[in-house]
């Protein structure tokens, strides 16, 4: 069998099987702790504006989530921004991007001294994005499903004034079976697809990847965004997928049965969400390349970085709306 990329992560019949979120921890407002306090006996850490620091790359598309819901939601001044190279080592993700390759914030050059100063017997992939508390050191939450879902319900009160509901709660029923349905066929689909290393793990989450887009570009067809007439979190999870597809998933993760350019609803759409503010301008294709083409060695062992796709077309007109 073929070596892969993620050991620890292939199951025996070769299906990438992504690893569970070890930090789990939660701000909220019901906190029991005082302000400067830790967890309380639930797991809740006080709602702190300037506490915490999201840390995040900008070629990640689980990372890329939360950081388009600070600029959504205003919260770039209640949560600050670290932004780690596109490039890992073998310590994982690294702070080389600021001066002295450390974080000015919490004095580390690798984001897994956080993650060993929370759990010192942490043996998992370190990942992005990590909630790390600024003043302990801590992670609270490398569980990106929730802590987006967090940032739009539990930080509400630090919210700029009139920024969108993002997770309305008349929709969060079906708004939760659709993203689950994306998360499982296309914002993972297209890892089980790259990290695949036998033909039938391979030949599944690819034809599950497509037919997922089909039923999508057919939801999108009639209407402006996933849950109608205004953006959601599905959206924004969507989005982080489709932005990535051309430049990284179509070749190096062989999801080749369309480019994203050829699916005419699925490209105006994304050109919507591209040129709304808060998704475009946190893109980053430079990035995305050489993170993906530049850390897969079982995928890519010649480490090359295509020159291509064209992006221009991303600032084309979409017209939808």
């Amino acid at each position: 069998m073929a070596r892969a990329q993620f050991s620890a992560e292939t199951s025996g019949s070769g299906e990438f099987v992504r690893q569970p979120n070890r930090f789990t921890g939660r701000v909220t407002p019901d906190s029991d702790s005082p302000p400067g306090g830790g967890p309380d006996a639930h797991g809740r850490w006080p709602l702190e504006a300037g506490r915490y620091r999201l840390v995040w790359c900008r070629a990640c598309p689980w990372a890329h989530r939360a950081r388009i819901l600070l600029g959504l939601l205003g919260l770039d001044d209640a949560i600050s921004l670290a932004t780690v190279d596109p490039i890992r080592d073998e310590r994982g993700w690294r702070f080389t991007l600021d001066p002295g390759g450390r974080d000015p914030a919490l004095g580390i050059s690798y984001l897994s001294e956080a993650y060993l100063a929370t759990d010192p017997g942490y043996t998992g992939r370190v990942t992005v994005p990590a909630l790390v508390d600024t003043l302990t050191g801590r992670v609270v939450s490398n569980d990106y499903p929730q802590l987006t879902l967090d940032l739009s319900t539990q930080w509400r009160s630090l919210h700029r004034p009139g920024a969108p509901d993002l997770y309305p709660v008349g929709l969060r029923d079906e708004l939760d079976a659709l993203m689950a349905e994306i998360h499982r066929d296309v914002n993972n689909g297209v890892y089980r697809c790259g990290f695949a290393i036998s033909q039938a793990a391979y030949d599944e989450a690819f034809t599950a990847l497509f037919a997922r887009l089909d039923a999508l570009s057919d939801r999108l067809a009639d209407q402006r965004y996933l849950m109608g007439d205004a953006i959601t979190e599905a959206d924004v999870r969507l989005f982080t997928t489709l932005v990535r597809f051309d430049a990284a998933y179509h070749g190096h993760f062989k999801c080749n049965r369309h480019k994203l350019t050829e699916l005419p609803v699925l490209w105006a759409y994304a050109r919507d969400l591209f040129q709304t503010p808060g998704f475009g301008d946190t893109v980053d294709f430079d990035h995305i390349k050489r993170h993906y083409y530049g850390t897969h060695p079982a995928i890519n062992p010649t480490g090359i970085v295509p020159l291509g796709p064209d992006t221009s077309g991303w600032a084309a007109p979409h017209g939808r709306g």
